[in-house]
């Protein structure tokens, strides 16, 4: 691992920290999402608590930084460290520095590390994610569905396994992050968007 490699890491990390949900809540004066609906301080849940426009700034502002650091290190670095690159952003959203290691469920921040890796690979990930929430009404099942896709994808737009394994990480932790998601949806109470 060369110092480039290790400096990128833990910018990765320390950007993928920064809890966008929340600044751009206390920013209209809104609720701390934390506190309000599903606790979660990503996009869906300040669309919740705080309109549209804030989760549309935030679902923008979290999946750029996975994007950001992603490109950069596919330009500087090989795909090992690269990829190591892009899951560190990941894991800055969900166990954030700033916030206690308590943050989102790292759907946005993983779809802005797969844009930067493979845009046809997110491309048909975003189909699957919308196809299923359209088809079952549950935003949390289309998200789900998309990122437990990514790695299939990557695979069948022949990437390295680097990237590859990246995305199953990251779609591993995505399904435990949403652990209560699907318990909610076995017993038929998770919120519908229709």
């Amino acid at each position: 691992m060369t110092l480039l490699g290790a400096a990128m890491i833990v910018g990765a990390y320390l950007l993928g920290s920064i809890p966008f949900g929340l600044l751009i809540t206390r920013l209209l004066g809104g609720p701390d999402p934390r506190q309000g609906g599903s606790g979660n301080i990503g996009a869906t849940n300040v669309t919740r608590l705080a309109g549209r426009s804030a989760g549309v700034a935030t679902l923008f502002l979290d999946a750029a930084k996975g994007a950001v650091p992603m490109a950069l290190a596919l330009v500087y670095l090989p795909d090992w460290p690269a990829a190591a690159v892009g899951l560190a952003a990941f894991l800055g959203h969900i166990f954030p520095l700033y916030l206690g290691f308590k943050g989102g469920k790292g759907v946005a921040t993983a779809l802005g590390v797969l844009a930067a890796a493979s845009p046809l690979s997110l491309l048909a990930t975003v189909g699957v994610l919308a196809l299923t929430a359209w088809w079952s009404g549950h935003v949390s099942l289309g998200s789900l569905a998309g990122c437990a896709s990514a790695p299939l994808w990557l695979l069948f737009w022949g990437h390295s396994t680097p990237l590859t394994l990246m995305a199953l990480a990251m779609a591993l932790l995505v399904v435990w992050r949403h652990r209560e998601n699907i318990a909610r949806l076995r017993q038929g109470r998770e919120n519908s968007w229709r």
